[in-house]
């Protein structure tokens, strides 16, 4: 079988970049014949230019759209896997594989179909504003706190959607999570057999970590607001524990932290993994609705339980009380609570660190999620 992989690649990274090159890595790993076709933000020329090079190519970039149409033409695929577009990519590619007859697999893995900037999330709340009303909503609020940017964003998602790209090209979406899986069946009015939901990939270290041994509660990811870091701060304070945070060292960081606030900034793999073994365990108090939660179950993967809110795909990440535990979004007094009885208990904290790992393998290794997806494959070619 032959797959061509298209996608964007963020300035930042990320953990959808991470999970297509792992589904890349994989499948090549286990005989499928892979080719790549993919743009790169960091190409784009800082300031203004930067942006309107970026806003061109979103809508309507013939320079790559004749680069792919010869990739297809060479390398003939069985299935093109598709990940974020945005912005270097044209979703016109999509009629280039219609015309060409062959299947098209996209993962989403936020919420490019029905908000503008991808988050539903505004000023500190979940917005669904541009669902009710229309794309430009985001625009009258300025959601991306520069308005031409705002405007270059909702003009893309309403010419997507008028120009059906999604709904008429695209023979199957991949989600990951049950969650997002829903949530496009419900918003974006996709058949549910044409959603399959498969959760990323995650390596899965040799050994487990003891969590008891842990010296502070651990948070990674991004440094944004939507992340809620300013609610683990404040539980810290609460319960008096040592709070350490962790961002890679191309994350853009959109938050004001207090001056004695403890960050790692880590490089790779090898440093996130040795952050996380050193934590008893993992919170993620997220204040919108995540998609999955890679952080959390990279953590799970090391034996480490997650404190997570009880709030979008991390309800299907955590199972309260077994491999970690759940609070309100948002309630500063719940999440120490939890912090301070998980802290002082060493037996639970074991007995849900091996649950956690044990998740991990059963669902979330390369291998469960090469199967997945060789499945959806296979049902298209």
């Amino acid at each position: 079988m032959k797959v061509l992989h298209a996608f964007n690649q963020p300035r930042s990274g990320g953990g959808s970049l991470a999970s297509t090159l792992a589904t890349i890595d994989i499948s090549r790993k286990n005989g499928i014949e892979v080719d790549v076709f993919t743009r790169d933000s960091s190409d784009l020329p800082s300031g203004l230019r930067g942006k309107v090079q970026a806003s061109i190519s979103a809508f309507y970039a013939p320079g790559s759209l004749k680069a792919f149409a010869r990739q297809l033409d060479k390398f003939k695929p069985d299935i093109v896997h598709a990940n974020e577009l945005f912005p270097l990519l044209s979703p016109e590619i999509f009629r280039l594989c219609k015309k060409s007859g062959i299947p098209v697999v996209v993962t989403c893995d936020d919420y490019h179909l029905t908000c503008p900037v991808r988050t539903h999330y505004r000023q500190g709340e979940i917005c669904t504003d541009c669902m009710k009303k229309s794309e430009f909503q985001a625009v009258a609020k300025n959601c991306r706190g520069d308005i031409p940017e705002s405007v270059i964003n909702a003009m893309y998602n309403a010419w997507v959607r008028k120009r059906g790209y999604f709904q008429e090209c695209v023979d199957q979406f991949i989600t990951c999570s049950e969650f997002s899986r829903e949530w496009l069946v419900e918003h974006v009015g996709l058949d549910r057999e044409s959603v399959t939901a498969i959760p990323h990939a995650i390596q899965i270290p040799p050994e487990r970590a003891d969590p008891r041994k842990g010296e502070y509660v651990s948070f990674g990811g991004r440094f944004v607001p939507e992340k809620g870091i300013d609610v683990l701060l404040a539980a810290g304070e609460r319960s008096a524990l040592p709070i350490s945070l962790s961002r890679n060292e191309k994350h853009f960081v959109t938050i004001d932290l207090p001056q004695n606030a403890n960050v790692v900034v880590t490089k790779g793999r090898e440093d996130l993994a040795e952050f996380y073994r050193g934590a008893r365990f993992l919170v993620m108090p997220s204040t919108w609705f995540e998609t999955y939660g890679v952080v959390g179950a990279e953590s799970m993967s090391h034996g480490i339980p997650v404190i997570a809110s009880r709030l979008g795909a991390l309800e299907n990440l955590i199972e309260d009380g077994v491999d970690g535990l759940l609070f309100e979004p948002g309630n500063v007094d719940d999440l120490a609570e939890k912090m301070e009885s998980l802290w002082g208990d060493p037996e639970r904290l074991v007995t849900m660190g091996e649950a956690a790992r044990q998740k991990a393998i059963d669902k979330w290794s390369p291998e469960v999620n090469f199967r997945q997806t060789l499945e959806v494959y296979r049902r298209l070619a």
